[in-house]
């Protein structure tokens, strides 16, 4: 995992951290969008059990930024669910960039699956993620 000094104002300033301090790993990657929005951020995952994601999102929130979330985590083993059909994970941030894939947005996608994640800035399907957000 990344260490969540680094990625902070101040930096890691710890001597022997073990944590990861490369500014382009995957997860630090997407953190930087998330960080960078600017107005909206509209996010359809299944759960958010990363810390350092979860801290990403509350902060865009805290800054001003308008954040939407749809997710099931609570609903997942109810009776009658049908989570198994709902396979969205998508994030559209400030209705010009896409980050989806069948990445979500757990510690264990970030430390033992093998997840993918698309990260898109331009072109027609973020718009159409950005309507079927609206829909569900």
């Amino acid at each position: 995992m990344p260490c969540k000094n680094f990625h902070s104002a101040k930096g890691c300033t710890r001597k022997n951290c073990k944590s990861i301090h490369d500014q382009g790993s995957s997860l630090l990657t997407m953190i930087g969008y998330l960080k960078g929005a600017n107005k909206t951020m509209d996010i359809c995952v299944f759960t958010i059990t990363c810390d350092e994601i979860a801290e990403a999102v509350l902060d865009a929130h805290a800054r001003g930024v308008k954040v939407r979330v749809i997710t099931d985590d609570g609903q997942a083993k109810g009776k009658g669910s049908d989570i198994q059909k709902f396979i969205d994970a998508f994030c559209v941030i400030d209705k010009k960039i896409l980050l989806n894939g069948s990445f979500n947005w757990s510690r264990q996608a970030v430390v033992g699956n093998a997840e993918n994640l698309v990260i898109h800035k331009d072109g027609p399907i973020i718009g159409r993620f950005d309507e079927h957000f609206a829909h569900l």
